[in-house]
């Protein structure tokens, strides 16, 4: 029986600053960036962001994460700064630090310092030590499709191996970009074979289970020992169709150790209950166990997946909070 009582941890928790979303809304790639997130939101929220929907800043956030029995979440900036021609990105890590300021118990920074190859190794590398010596970074996205370049181009190494000395997690995009004016060359699951092969210490976690190339990414988890699978933003998707959710995670967990499976957000912030009580649930029903293969979902794999492998991936300790 599913217990109520586990820990939960989300990542990838967007927030943006309202002054800017404004300031930003003429340029002519904005409607169109908008216009594809509605897309993806179609499938893995069932509805387009044309109406109401919470606004992504921790005052909403927090109210949902009672609301779920969220016990924490690592907060993310938004980027986007080709929409602008490079000049302003959505929102800034400081402005993720001043938010989650009252929250310091529920809400963690999960920074972003790209456009990495972009903006400058130096720079890119400086920002990265600050805001994890200083600032309390759990973990660091990387978002390729802004960038110059993929997940394997040689200009990254200096990051990864950065990102090595700091010993922290990248969570990365991988599969397509859904959003326009970005490539989906350069976050391919086959991107980060080179990467791993030649830094086989660094932690990366691979967000939306690299959808639609889902299948080559859990074979490359099983193969590489660091690499971790996160069904953020897609896991609203699996709620939804539950049989796609299925085989996704059946498949991964026939290749992989439970604990190499985490949650994730990405969603609007209203649906962060949905998500959770639908993995509090989670069971591969016995048809498709017979039929495929697929292992039976324990309390302890569940337990797993809610919060105590980002946990430790993000090194706090896993505690309820609510």
């Amino acid at each position: 029986m599913a217990s109520s009582d586990h820990f939960v941890a989300l990542s990838e928790c967007h927030f943006m600053n309202p002054g800017t979303l404004q300031e930003i809304a003429y340029y002519p790639n904005t409607e169109r960036w908008w216009a594809s997130v509605d897309g993806v939101m179609r499938a893995w929220s069932g509805r387009d962001l044309t109406g109401e929907w919470p606004h992504p800043l921790a005052e909403e956030l927090i109210k949902y994460m009672d609301e779920a029995g969220v016990d924490v979440c690592f907060c993310l900036r938004e980027g986007m700064m080709d929409i602008s021609g490079h000049t302003v990105a959505m929102s800034t890590n400081q402005f993720m630090i001043d938010q989650i300021a009252p929250y310091t118990d529920r809400m963690y920074l999960e920074c972003m310092v790209g456009p990495i190859i972009r903006r400058g190794m130096e720079h890119a590398l400086w920002e990265l030590e600050y805001l994890v010596k200083e600032q309390n970074a759990k973990l660091c996205k990387v978002y390729q499709p802004e960038d110059d370049g993929p997940l394997d181009d040689r200009r990254m190494w200096p990051f990864y191996e950065k990102a090595c000395e700091l010993d922290i997690a990248l969570t990365v995009h991988t599969g397509m970009s859904y959003v326009v004016p970005q490539p989906s060359a350069h976050t391919h699951p086959g991107t980060l074979d080179r990467v791993l092969l030649d830094f086989p210490e660094l932690k990366v976690i691979a967000y939306h289970m690299a959808w639609p190339h889902t299948e080559e990414l859990i074979g490359l988890a099983g193969k590489h020992q660091n690499l971790y699978l996160s069904m953020s933003g897609i896991v609203g998707w699996y709620q939804r169709s539950p049989y796609r959710g299925y085989h996704a995670i059946g498949t991964a967990l026939q290749w992989l150790d439970p604990s190499k499976l985490v949650m994730g957000l990405d969603l609007p912030f209203d649906d962060t209950k949905r998500v959770v009580d639908w993995v509090r649930n989670l069971q591969i029903p016995e048809e498709l166990r017979e039929q495929y293969g697929y292992m039976e979902i324990t309390d302890e794999i569940r337990a797993g997946i809610l919060g105590k492998n980002l946990a430790k991936l993000a090194k706090i300790e896993p505690t309820k909070r609510v």
